[in-house]
């Protein structure tokens, strides 16, 4: 950086110094690549009156140290020195000429070298006004060689998993240096290295480090180098070997007696393809009725309970062996599908018979308490009596479960239709046999009835007058105490009436 800055002030103090008019032009900076062509511009711009130009002088300067490349002399020629003399030419043609024309003396770098890159002086020798020169910076690019490759033609998946690595992107003798990148889906990482060069190139290489799977198969890789302003990409898809990965298809779990045309296929996914295909059934041997065809087992006949169990297949290809497996039962009726697409299942079946069954037994069961109820509604209407130890009586001596007739007394004997079954009803009366009322003051009787009713024990002796019994009836006879007697005359047991 030093040396930078004292080249820099020396070509101040030279154009400081080419003043009064006096100047050489040249530019301030120039650059090529390695191989390519570039050219130094130099011209003079003489002043009025004109000077005599004596000489012309390109020189090298490297390091401090200055090395002369071209000599253009109006007596003498045109010279140009090694180690540049097959590479640096005078552009114009007029330099050459027996009377030179020395304004403008250009020279043009051919097949540029790295070695090239330094800043070159040009001097003008005038007469009388002494030197004139000014100087150019040139830089010589390296554009870098950038290669992509499989690290093995050939990649193995392994069971223990392994990294490794699987591609190498390059970048090598780049001036200035490459950026690598890594564009791919695959779940790897990369590694940098740099490596810089005795003519001042870098070497850039990446790795890319992953671990071999089916999954990684066919992937594409993509290294991305960015060179300056270019971009320069590179692809590859890796290749990688694998062991089977393996599949058992055709069952869908609706095999079902007297089924037909079923059969078992052995899939297999695999790098290289599989070369061997074995099938067994687990702790005992495949049925009489299968036929192996390739990958396929085909199922002849009806299907028995004989076809169910454990089928294995084996699969084999240059990597290694993988085994598929599957479970196949046998139902006595098919699986029906129900109309949104599902499929009912046997034990769906058995427990909707179970919840069928149990809802018939609620209702019927229902029924059942119905109908006994309304039973038991009519048998109480057919009953009169009280069962109670004790009788409510009325002020007038009625009791409350007979309750005031609304007739006159009827006799003991009375006619019914023979042909009903029903609660007995006194037949159409005013005949023969029949009865009459007899004339009796109900309207004084009906003020009895407001009086509070008691309570008599049923075996209390007591003597009621004519009053407080309205009606009279004949004695009846004593029945035991679980006998009632009824409205129509006769007895019945309460344990009868109950059973």
């Amino acid at each position: 950086m030093a040396m930078c800055a004292g080249v820099w002030m020396l070509l101040l103090a030279l154009r400081i110094h080419a003043g009064n008019g006096q100047m050489v032009q040249m530019d301030s900076t120039k650059s090529g690549f390695v191989g390519s062509q570039v050219e130094l511009r130099c011209i003079f711009s003489n002043s009025n009156p004109p000077v005599k130009i004596s000489q012309v002088t390109w020189q090298k300067l490297l390091n401090g140290t200055k090395q002369n490349v071209a000599i253009a002399n109006p007596a003498l020629g045109v010279s140009v020195l090694p180690p540049f003399k097959e590479r640096v030419s005078f552009k114009q043609a007029a330099v050459r000429h027996r009377t030179p024309s020395l304004e403008d003396t250009t020279i043009v770098f051919s097949n540029l070298q790295l070695s090239d890159e330094a800043a070159y002086i040009c001097e003008y020798t005038t007469f009388p006004a002494g030197n004139r020169e000014n100087m150019v910076n040139l830089t010589v690019f390296a554009r870098p060689m950038t290669r992509m490759t499989l690290t093995t033609p050939t990649i193995v998946a392994r069971a223990q998993k392994r990294k490794m690595t699987v591609a190498t992107c390059l970048s090598a003798n780049g001036k200035p240096q490459s950026v690598i990148k890594w564009d791919t889906r695959l779940k790897g990482e990369a590694t940098f290295q740099e490596t810089r060069n005795a003519n001042g190139t870098v070497t850039v290489r990446s790795n890319y480090v992953v671990v071999p799977s089916r999954e990684t198969h066919k992937q594409k890789l993509t290294c991305i180098v960015t060179y300056r302003n270019e971009r320069i990409t590179d692809s590859v898809v890796l290749n990688v070997q694998y062991e089977p990965e393996v599949k058992i298809e055709g069952f869908d779990g609706n095999w079902y007696l007297n089924r037909q045309n079923v059969r078992l296929t052995c899939r297999a996914d695999a790098n290289p393809p599989v070369t061997i295909y074995q099938w067994k059934l687990l702790n005992g041997s495949l049925p009489a009725n299968v036929e192996i065809k390739n990958n396929t087992l085909f199922f002849k006949g009806l299907v028995t309970y004989e076809v169910a169990g454990t089928y294995v297949c084996d699969a084999t290809n240059g990597i290694g062996t993988r085994t598929g497996i599957a479970d196949v039962n046998i139902t006595e009726f098919p699986i029906n599908p129900t109309p949104g697409g599902r499929e009912i299942t046997p034990e769906q079946h058995n427990a909707g018979a179970a919840i069928g069954g149990a809802v018939g037994g609620v209702a019927l069961l229902g029924v059942a308490a119905t109908l006994l109820f309304v039973f038991l509604r009519r048998r109480q209407r057919t009953f009169k009596g009280d069962y109670s130890t004790k009788k409510h009586v009325f002020g007038n001596g009625y009791s409350k479960a007979g309750g005031l007739p609304a007739h006159p007394p009827i006799p003991k004997n009375l006619q019914y239709p023979d042909d009903s079954d029903d609660e007995k009803k006194p037949a159409q009366i005013g005949g023969p046999g029949g009865f009459e009322a007899s004339e009796r003051d109900f309207e004084a009787e009906a003020e009895d009835l407001k009086r509070p009713y008691f309570t008599v024990d049923e075996g209390e002796s007591r003597d009621y007058d004519e009053r407080t019994l309205a009606f009279q009836y004949d004695p009846e006879p004593e029945i035991a105490d679980d006998m009632v007697s009824q409205t129509d005359g006769s007895v019945i047991s309460k344990k009868e009436w109950y059973v």
